[in-house]
């Protein structure tokens, strides 16, 4: 239907054709142009005959309109008592309602100023993006109040794994290689973020083998990786990296087992997208930024993280980057636009402490060794890392 209406513009006139607006046009129907004096002509004679009933039309209207009468003024001696005193009345309530007390005035007063108090502490950080249609500043704000919703619509339970042959370890460890499958393939960030949820929402609802767990988290980073990626990985790439331990058949079954527990409901929000925000909202820098990006990384393979809501666990770490590099305090335009005090913040900055302190040390060090390199400015080898402020944050997490 598209191409014939596009096409028809070259067959106004032939059979079974569509002109531009989609009409069709039956044959015959568009007739031939008049020879062009005869409608100059007619053209000229319209014209006579609209100057001369604008003529007469003219002549009639002056002819009705008449001199307006005069209307009779009513002296002052006129007026009775009755009249005088309404009038005194009424000039008395209408000074009554201009009038303002003193004590309206300073609350008036008091208003303005804590009004502007309010937009001087709150900067609207959208202020300049109303050129990007990108960005789109109208609806940002809308945007993220959604996404605040949706997180709360498909929440993590705390210790889901309780009576499960899974548990914790296995489930870091696990997290831990994939954040090397994820480096080796060179996939987005949000892959890997969207993987760990898959897998964490999958296995709350659905029971798992432990001789199962591996095909669980190659089969989410395939999901994952269809659903981020603009050339994803082939399953084939999966069962290699797996060394053939789970064949393609195996991939594409437990991937519809996993869409239909989950819902095929796959737009959950993930930490990366509340960071983004909420770095625009503090004006940080690079450094502070991928420094809140190893901090938010480092707690995907830890099992008691896993229900931390991502808004709060991205709010978090950017608090705890800032106070370790710049000092900087979680002021009200982050407060704003977080939607989180730093209060609120204080027991998760705690166990990203504590894990900051344990990275390295055991089994998980594929987070560690990951920002060790160049492209993420070596933030792991950073010596805030050892500040007293992580070890003070350490020792109040394992005291809770």
């Amino acid at each position: 239907m598209a191409l014939s209406r596009y096409n028809a513009t070259s067959g106004l006139l032939g059979q079974g054709k569509e002109n531009v607006e989609g009409i069709r046009v039956k044959p015959g129907i568009l007739k031939t142009r008049q020879p062009l004096h005869g409608a100059l002509g007619n053209i000229s004679n319209a014209i006579k005959s609209h100057t001369l009933e604008q003529k007469k039309s003219l002549k009639d209207a002056t002819n009705v309109v008449q001199k307006p009468s005069r209307v009779p003024v009513k002296r002052l001696t006129d007026v009775s008592a009755k009249e005088k005193s309404d009038c005194k009345l009424v000039s008395v309530k209408e000074d009554k309602k201009e009038v303002k007390t003193d004590s309206e005035i300073p609350a008036e007063k008091e208003t303005v100023q804590s009004y502007s108090k309010e937009l001087l502490t709150v900067q609207d950080i959208d202020r300049n993006d109303t050129d990007n249609p990108q960005l789109v500043s109208e609806y940002v704000n809308d945007i993220y109040d959604y996404m605040r919703e949706l997180e709360a619509r498909y929440p993590i339970k705390h210790k889901y794994l309780d009576g499960s042959e899974i548990n914790g370890r296995m489930r870091g460890i696990l997290v831990d290689w994939l954040v090397q499958v994820h480096l080796r393939f060179h996939l987005l960030q949000e892959t890997l973020y969207l993987t760990v949820a898959i897998i964490d929402r999958f296995l709350q609802v659905h029971s798992v083998a432990r001789n199962k767990l591996q095909l669980v988290g190659v089969t989410a980073m395939w999901i994952a990786s269809k659903y981020e990626e603009m050339y994803a990985p082939e399953v084939a790439d999966f069962v290699y990296i797996t060394d053939n331990a789970y064949t393609k058949a195996d991939i594409r079954k437990t991937e519809c087992i996993m869409l239909k527990a989950l819902d095929f409901s796959l737009g959950r929000p993930l930490p990366l997208h509340f960071l983004r925000r909420n770095s625009k909202a503090g004006e940080v820098d690079a450094t502070q930024h991928t420094m809140a990006k190893y901090f938010m990384e480092l707690t995907i393979t830890d099992y008691e993280m896993a229900s931390t809501p991502p808004s709060k666990l991205a709010g978090a770490a950017l608090c705890l980057s800032m106070k370790l590099l710049e000092m900087k305090t979680w002021n009200d335009t982050l407060q704003h636009y977080s939607k989180y005090t730093e209060d609120d913040l204080r027991p998760v900055m705690e166990r990203i402490a504590l894990l900051v302190t344990k990275a390295g040390t055991g089994k998980l060090t594929a987070v560690k060794t990951k920002y060790q390199s160049s492209k993420f400015m070596r933030i792991s080898q950073m010596p805030e890392l050892s500040s007293q402020l992580i070890k003070d944050l350490a020792a109040a997490a394992q005291n809770n």
